[in-house]
């Protein structure tokens, strides 16, 4: 959406940091308020469904919103808190291993089967029998092939890494550990023991050595990663029961924006249409629709209506202008609106609702920076609930540099991570993206800002931990 002129008696998310402390007279150094303290101050002015206002100094008042990590635990649970299962997810679904990789266990992984299902040769070299040396078979044994007759002391078979161990096997002697005379006969070169032994059981692996039948692998769940998979189709499996990836379409609102060139003539680059599909992906969902839809509330309805999938993220409209169509499109679904701004910036006009049963809509600002605000407060927990997907581990580094502060909101600062610190980017404004670009985290700064020194909690953005190939699959 076009950004609007903040009207009196209100904030608008798409002011800078350093505008919106200038609307404020009581504005705090960075450290003033303990580092620690998230509460935002009750003076009446900041309840959790304050109205807007101006106070009698005139001064504009700062609009309400839910308080940061409240909204993000709000995004987490609100799948938990209506139908469905019991953990929110969505229902599992029986996919071959080839779909499941990414996906989390709906049940744990038990073992069809023995592993390994029969005694099997850790290395290449000769199945032998009691004390060498020994008299060698002319027929080796080789991987998958079927059982080979007994061996009796004294005699010895060339064996394949994997093979199947003849009966009455004492040992298997390494290739590097072997040689045979003129005669043909095999003896020890590198025996630990006394001349021409072996150690019983030695480069064996035992029927069993890695689980047994009915053994729990792994617990329900667990992430599907390429080792799952490896694991899943040695213990028997040819299918996973898996949580499916939760659905999503994104709905890009405006009739300002353009999809290919230069801006022109109030026409600017739509950002957002490029940026959110493959981050929705990194967060475990799966992206079914990307559309835009015009300054519309019918268009929007409509779209809306027709939409099956698990979860719709919109751009922009959230707000309260001409033509910010999401909040009165709610009304007419009915919807539940979980949770309707956040003290947050940038970002702070997000929203949250429950519409259709059990579909959500997180509803960005339209500002690009903003919109990923959004995303790692409303939709990464949303999403993280409906995939069944384990909660990042959580985690702090203190700040290079010091950080300037809301007075009253969290801020979320790209950082980029320089050894055991974090450096705050430049370009940290709601419309700017050139700062998350370089980017490796978001730092969560408490209202009052931050100093030099400061341990901040991050939030890792997706291709910083797990690669570009490794995320956007």
């Amino acid at each position: 959406m076009t950004p609007r002129t903040p009207q009196a008696g209100e904030e608008a998310d798409d002011l800078d940091v350093e505008e919106a402390l200038a609307l404020v007279n009581d504005a705090h150094t960075p450290g003033d308020r303990p580092s620690g303290d998230r509460r935002r101050p009750n003076d009446g002015t900041h309840g959790n469904k304050g109205p807007h206002g101006t106070p009698a100094s005139g001064a504009p008042v700062h609009r309400d919103g839910t308080d940061w990590a409240e909204a993000r635990a709000t995004a987490e649970r609100a799948p938990r808190l209506r139908g469905g299962h019991r953990g929110g997810h969505l229902t599992p679904v029986s996919v071959p291993l080839s779909s499941a990789l990414g996906l989390t266990l709906a049940g744990p992984l038990i073992a069809l089967t023995d592993l390994p299902s029969f005694d099997t040769s850790a290395m290449d070299g000769w199945a032998v029998s009691g004390p060498g040396p020994w008299d060698v078979r002319e027929e080796g044994v080789l991987a998958g092939h079927t059982a080979h007759a007994p061996l009796t002391d004294g005699e010895a078979v060339r064996i394949a890494t994997g093979a199947r161990i003849p009966p009455d096997t004492t040992a298997v002697l390494r290739s590097e550990h072997g040689r045979t005379d003129d005669n043909g006969r095999l003896h020890a070169t590198a025996a630990t023991r006394a001349p021409h032994t072996v150690s019983h059981g030695q480069d064996i692996r035992p029927r069993g050595q890695e689980c047994r039948n009915g053994d729990q692998l792994l617990p329900v769940g667990t992430l599907v990663t390429p080792p799952v998979l490896g694991m899943a189709a040695a213990a028997g499996y040819d299918t996973l029961t898996v949580v499916p990836r939760p659905r999503a379409a994104v709905f890009v609102l405006g009739d300002e924006l353009l999809g290919e060139g230069l801006p022109h003539d109030g026409l600017i680059r739509d950002a957002l249409g490029p940026l959110l599909p493959p981050w929705l992906r990194a967060l475990g969902a799966d992206v079914v629709d990307v559309r835009r839809v015009g300054d519309d509330e019918d268009a929007l309805h409509q779209a809306l209506t027709a939409c099956d999938a698990d979860i719709v993220v919109t751009t922009g409209g959230t707000a309260a202008g001409p033509v910010d169509h999401v909040h009165p499109t709610l009304r007419r679904l009915g919807a539940e609106l979980l949770v309707d701004g956040v003290a947050v910036r940038p970002g702070h006009p997000m929203l949250l609702a429950r519409f259709a049963e059990q579909q959500y809509l997180v509803g960005l600002p339209g500002n690009p920076l903003a919109a990923v605000s959004g995303l790692v407060t409303l939709a990464e927990p949303l999403l993280r609930t409906l995939a069944a997907r384990p909660a990042p581990e959580g985690y702090t580094l203190p700040l290079r540099d010091a950080v300037q502060g809301h007075p009253h909101d969290t801020r979320l600062v790209p950082v980029a991570l320089r050894g055991d610190r974090a450096l705050p980017l430049l370009y940290n404004g709601p419309a700017m993206l050139r700062g998350i670009a370089a980017a490796d985290a978001l730092a969560v700064v408490p209202p009052g800002g931050a100093k030099p020194g400061y341990e901040a909690e991050l939030l890792d953005l997706p291709w910083a931990s797990g690669g570009i190939g490794v995320c956007f699959t």
